[in-house]
């Protein structure tokens, strides 16, 4: 019976498509080892963002919240919409794996993922992992790992509706209809979401620039159902678009009209049977796409490459073994084939990649270790082998030890590789190389944590060397090679805490991310930043502050490419909650109170002070 209720807690947290959430710091994490664990437990420095979390946040993306979570940066071009990057640790913006219920949903062309497009209305939960994870999930997770889970249907099925506006023109409009019977649960939730921004690009900086505002659109749909035939044996289906359409600038051309429309997506299907005593197996089968096109006054930009297509097709195998009552052993096989449709002539359109991975935890009375091996074979560079060793020692009943030591790659781009030689005029060219090789990256870390009832601190120190770095060289004639080092070695500090009615939370990394040869600072990286947020509950009201800080950061022209810096910041935030019945809540949020210039990308504007009231309505 203990083992039969063992599985049921593993195979609840297991996967994406279900897991246990609570509103405690005692709180569940999946992503740090592919299997769920107390996050007290984790060997791998990790954050857990809860529902409840996002809704005193009542911020409006995922990036507007992650920007509190310890080791995060986040850059920006020009506000809500535009592209946005994330620096997980100091390390590139590619350099960070972000996952939605489990499923690759970025570019293989650029290598990014548009996290810009996924809104917080469809979000239930976000996880992130610091450290090398690539012996867990492959290319990209040199800095570590986010992933993003959709809304659940609970309980009983009930309707929700949130609807909202602020300056600027923008406006909030979200539904949804979710719960769960004796075998069934699911969840259905849509949202759309517009403002009219500010320009994206400052005409003070580039005076060729044009100055109208330049606004953003999105509509966004989840639907998931998962049907439990008995205690053994469930399925589950998943579904997720977000379509964004984004105006902005270019720096020369002030007359011309510039949009994007970006459509991100997934769909996936998945089995979870328990095949004996000690043996779960969850399949999935999956497909994630980034969908780019860009227009230039209405009309598709051809002459620089207006449309790019990646659909990410994965089927994963993963088997749960409880070996005894503290060793769980996890093995696993993959496939990912990534097909990218384009107006580019790219002499490859498709890579497939074969995968191996395994992972054991064991608990040895006060002390912990998790091993993780993983293979990865590229149909066009050939294969890429990573590992984890971790190990915490309990030193009392509150505080813990922790070591760990991992490796990590990121596999070149379809871009890196193929993009074929093009003429951009003006002397400028460039080309992908085929004979490219993954960067590799080694990191070590050492932490302290601190958990007992409402109080959670954790410190860590970690070094992260990355080789063979993919770059460009010979300006203005571009081609891509692997060259250099990087070096990122830092502290980070958090806490979690709650007094009575008053909950605290504060996040600071000092961090040195740098060339290894030159020592010259990688750019739109602080070396310090952090937050300090505040709440505080009386009377039917719930009320919030939040104190963001960066320090400068080093960032280069758009146009000639020179060394320039961005200024530090300090950023006020506050929001308020009225619950007026047990059904429906106010809410109120002013960001950027003092309206600093927090500007995170040389030349782009950032947003100035914002104001936002919204009305919630939860069945």
């Amino acid at each position: 019976m203990k083992l039969q209720k063992l599985f049921a807690a593993v195979l609840c947290a297991a996967t994406p498509l279900a897991y246990a959430a609570t509103d405690t710091l005692d709180e569940i994490v999946v992503t740090a080892r592919r299997i769920a664990q107390p996050l007290k437990r984790s060997l791998i420095s990790a954050t857990v963002i809860t529902q409840q979390d996002i809704r005193k946040s009542q911020a409006v993306d995922a990036a507007a919240i992650l920007r509190s979570v310890v080791g995060v940066e986040i850059d920006q071009s020009g506000g809500v919409g535009k592209t946005t990057s994330l620096h997980l640790r100091g390390t590139n913006a590619t350099h960070t794996l972000i996952l939605l219920d489990g499923v690759r949903i970025s570019s293989a062309t650029n290598g990014s993922t548009s996290i810009q497009e996924l809104m917080l209305d469809q979000i239930e939960r976000i996880e992130v992992v610091r450290g090398n994870a690539s012996s867990l999930y492959g290319s990209e997770a040199i800095g570590g790992v986010v992933q993003i889970f959709t809304k659940r249907g609970r309980g009983v099925p009930a309707l929700n509706m949130n609807v909202g506006m602020g300056n600027r023109g923008t406006q909030r409009l979200a539904a949804g209809f979710g719960g769960a019977t004796e075998n069934t649960d699911f969840n259905v939730q849509a949202s759309a979401f517009k403002t009219d921004g500010v320009s994206a690009i400052n005409p003070a900086r580039f005076p060729g620039a044009n100055p109208d505002k330049d606004g953003y659109k999105n509509t966004s749909l989840s639907a998931n159902v998962r049907h439990a035939f008995n205690s053994d044996h469930s399925l589950a289906a998943t579904a997720f678009n977000s379509q964004g359409r984004n105006q902005y600038d270019n720096t020369v051309t002030p007359t011309d009209n510039n949009t994007n429309q970006t459509q991100v997506s997934k769909f996936s299907l998945s089995s979870d049977n328990r095949l004996g005593d000690i043996w779960q197996s969850h399949l999935q089968l999956a497909q994630g796409t980034d969908d780019t096109q860009t227009f230039l006054n209405g009309q598709l930009d051809l002459a620089n490459g207006a449309m790019f297509k990646t659909s990410n097709q994965q089927l994963t195998w993963e088997n749960m073994l409880q070996l005894g009552t503290h060793t769980l052993l996890n093995l696993g096989v993959e496939n990912l084939t990534q097909t990218v449709t384009s107006d580019v002539a790219f002499t490859t359109k498709k890579r497939k990649v074969d995968s191996l991975f395994m992972g054991y935890t064991g608990y040895y009375g006060l002390h912990q270790i998790q091993i993780n091996l993983r293979q990865d074979s590229y149909s066009d560079f050939g294969r890429s082998n990573t590992g984890l060793l971790g190990y915490a020692y309990a030193i009392n009943d509150v505080w813990r030890a922790t070591a760990s030591m991992g490796t990590a790659f990121k596999a070149p781009t379809l871009n890196d590789l193929f993009y074929p030689f093009t003429n951009f005029g003006g002397g400028w060219t460039y080309a992908g190389n085929p004979n490219l090789q993954p960067e590799h990256s080694r990191n070590r870390e050492l932490g302290l944590h601190y958990t007992e009832d409402v109080h959670r601190f954790d410190a860590a120190y970690f070094d992260n060397r990355i080789s063979n770095l993919i770059t460009g060289n010979n300006l203005p004639a571009f081609m891509v090679v692997n060259l250099g080092e990087a070096r990122i070695d830092g502290v980070e500090l958090s806490y979690a805490g709650q007094f009575g009615d008053t909950g605290i939370k504060a996040a600071l990394t000092s961090q040195n991310p740098r060339n290894a040869g030159t020592g010259q600072a990688l750019i739109r990286r602080a070396r310090q930043h952090g937050s300090i947020g505040l709440s505080q509950q009386f009377s039917g009201w719930q009320v919030g502050g939040e104190w963001q800080h960066s320090g400068s950061r080093p960032d280069a022209n758009l146009s000639t490419g020179l060394p320039v810096t961005l200024p530090g910041y300090n950023v006020i935030n506050l929001t308020a909650g009225y619950a007026i019945n047990k059904n429906l809540k106010l809410s109120l949020r002013a960001d950027n109170l003092t309206n600093q210039n927090n500007a995170t990308a040389y030349g782009y504007n950032p947003l100035g002070r914002t104001l936002f009231a919204g009305l919630s309505y939860q069945q």
